[in-house]
């Protein structure tokens, strides 16, 4: 659809600004009608635009008040009183976006272009999307808990607003797949999403990965090469393991936050770029904070909104619901059909602690269903310590230090037979943060 078919809705009291902006639209070839208050606005029509721009201080009525009057066209909020908490609020009443005055023209044009996008296709698929959200709250999450309710829901009112959302969790319980819901439930879904895991590049690299390179930049650098912010463009970029990144690449990192622009080692010029960012992180960010080994500015603008993921010790019945998942999936990858879990198989998968999450019990149940020569995976095919480790309430701990004392005695019972991948993969932990809780926990490798 051409841009000439669009129109477009600027609820302005400012004539000066009204008038400018209509200029600016026009001319991108945008059909655009003006108004100077909400009463005006909804003389024209709100239902009959496929966007509104509307100034968040009016005469009479708030501009916030359209949101809910246009629905479910979407809406532009302006403001000059730029803050994080105002458009936090405005985001919480539904605004498509959110852009602080003066604004810069090409950013208005790249945030106008992807709400048009996006809305068309919202719109086409609305009642699909109801239907499916119905039965299928979240795609790809297995769980009925509590907890996982309430993380479906917060993925579904944060998705539609385009705002940064910071997740936190231990290690493998699927932040990744909570950032692609998000994504795939946003207005961006048609845009690229980027994954990248800060943790798993040296520090020498992230920069250069992140935001890009010119050539000759560094040793090495034999041509330019786009960085990953930039090509998230349009869509959204997913950096797990946040909470590793080195100061430089935090303070670059808050500089697209704040101005969405990127701008590539060794070079002196800058690049408007659209992206979302959603964060995750399993370290504690407000202490990294107070020690300074993470910048509080960064912190804000990453927590804009925050989306808390249940370890799978605390979702009761959903672990063995994710468990019969994860074994029809393993099996469809290994073309094992007609197999299945024990009762004795599902009371070990019940008693054990799951330091490693989803990530573990996936790699647990892929391994039983290449070990087991007949249809039914037993404990033994496992490979996860029957009875080694007590209940919370039994060790007589908080949830963490019995989490840590899982870890100590997993690892000196099984470090002699395994090599630090196989203690890695069956912990459902990288060899870096394997690495890292043993020089925490004073356990040196064995060699």
């Amino acid at each position: 659809m051409s841009a000439l078919r669009h129109r477009l809705l600027i609820i302005e009291d400012e004539e000066v600004i009204r008038r400018q902006l209509a200029r600016l639209l026009a001319k991108h070839g945008y059909d655009t009608s003006e108004a100077g208050s909400v009463a005006e606005a909804e003389a024209l029509g709100l239902q009959d635009f496929d966007l509104i721009i509307a100034d968040v201080r009016l005469p009479g009525v708030l501009g916030t008040e359209v949101i809910e009057r246009a629905r479910p066209v979407p809406v532009l909020i302006m403001t000059s009183f730029a803050s994080i908490r105002s458009a936090v609020e405005c985001m919480q009443k539904g605004a498509a976006d959110y852009i602080a005055k003066p604004f810069d023209h090409d950013e208005m044009l790249l945030t106008i272009a992807r709400l048009l996008q996006g809305g068309l296709q919202s719109r086409q698929n609305a009642a699909l999307k109801k239907d499916l959200a119905r039965d299928f709250p979240v795609s790809g999450m297995v769980g009925d808990c509590a907890a996982m309710r309430a993380v479906s829901d917060r993925i579904q009112r944060v998705a539609g607003a385009d705002i940064t959302v910071l997740i936190r969790g231990e290690s493998g319980t699927g932040k990744e797949l909570a950032a692609r819901a998000i994504h795939e439930r946003s207005g961006r879904a048609a845009g690229p999403f980027i994954a990248v895991n800060c943790a798993a590049i040296p520090d020498s690299l992230i920069e250069a990965e992140l935001f890009g390179h010119e050539k000759g930049a560094f040793t090495g650098a034999t041509q330019r090469k786009q960085g990953l912010v930039e090509a998230a463009h349009g869509g959204t970029l997913f950096m797990d393991e946040v909470g590793e990144l080195a100061p430089a690449v935090q303070a670059r990192l808050l500089r697209v936050l704040q101005e969405g622009e990127v701008r590539m080692v060794g070079s002196t010029a800058s690049k408007r770029v659209d992206v979302r960012v959603l964060a995750a992180t399993h370290r504690d960010l407000e202490q990294m904070v107070q020690e300074r080994t993470f910048r509080e500015d960064l912190y804000y603008r990453l927590k804009v909104m925050d989306l808390t993921l249940p370890p799978l010790r605390e979702r009761g019945d959903d672990v063995e619901r994710l468990a019969r998942h994860l074994l029809e999936r393993a099996a469809q990858k290994l073309n094992r059909g007609g197999i299945r879990l024990s009762q004795r198989a599902l009371a070990a998968i019940r008693a054990h602690h799951w330091p490693g999450n989803v990530r573990e019990l996936g790699n647990a149940v892929e391994r039983a269903v290449i070990l087991c020569d007949g249809p039914t995976i037993e404990p033994e095919h496992l490979a996860i310590p029957v009875g080694a480790m007590p209940p919370p309430a039994a060790a007589g701990a908080a949830g963490q230090t019995s989490l840590e004392d899982y870890f100590r005695q997993f690892v000196l019972q099984n470090q002699d037979r395994m090599n630090e991948s196989d203690l890695a993969k069956a912990l459902g932990i990288s060899r870096k943060t394997l690495w890292e809780r043993r020089s925490r926990m004073g356990l040196p490798r064995q060699r």
